[in-house]
């Protein structure tokens, strides 16, 4: 893999990574929700106006077409697998930003994901 490969690759990664932080950050803001008939259009409409939700859509589309640039240059049996590095990104961001717990069986398995991604990357 090319240098433009990946770090079209890892553009795709971050970018993805980032929508799921942001979508998370939105869903932390609007609270916990239920969608039900009588809740349908209010909880649809917090959630079509809330900034990191729309910022963590934004992030999606753009993270198709940064992909879509990586697939055409290079393999998918490579390209794939380095989207587990999301995984690792967002552990650490989650525990970082959310509070959220990074185990030593989690640090684990962040390990052996690394592990793989080298060495599907190096194959």
């Amino acid at each position: 893999m090319n240098t433009l490969s990946f770090s079209l690759v890892m553009t795709g990664v971050l970018l993805n990574a980032a929508a799921q932080l942001l979508l998370k950050a939105g869903t932390n803001a609007i609270g916990v929700f239920e969608f039900s008939t009588q809740n349908v259009i209010p909880v649809g409409c917090k959630i079509a106006t809330q900034p990191y939700i729309l910022s963590g859509i934004g992030c999606y589309v753009i993270s198709v077409v940064v992909w879509i640039l990586a697939l055409s240059r290079a393999e998918v049996s490579v390209a794939y697998p380095m989207l587990s590095i999301g995984y690792v990104v967002n552990a650490i961001a989650a525990w970082y930003l959310f509070g959220e717990a990074v185990t030593p069986v989690r640090l684990a398995g962040i390990g052996i994901i690394v592990l793989g991604v080298f060495m599907v990357a190096r194959s």
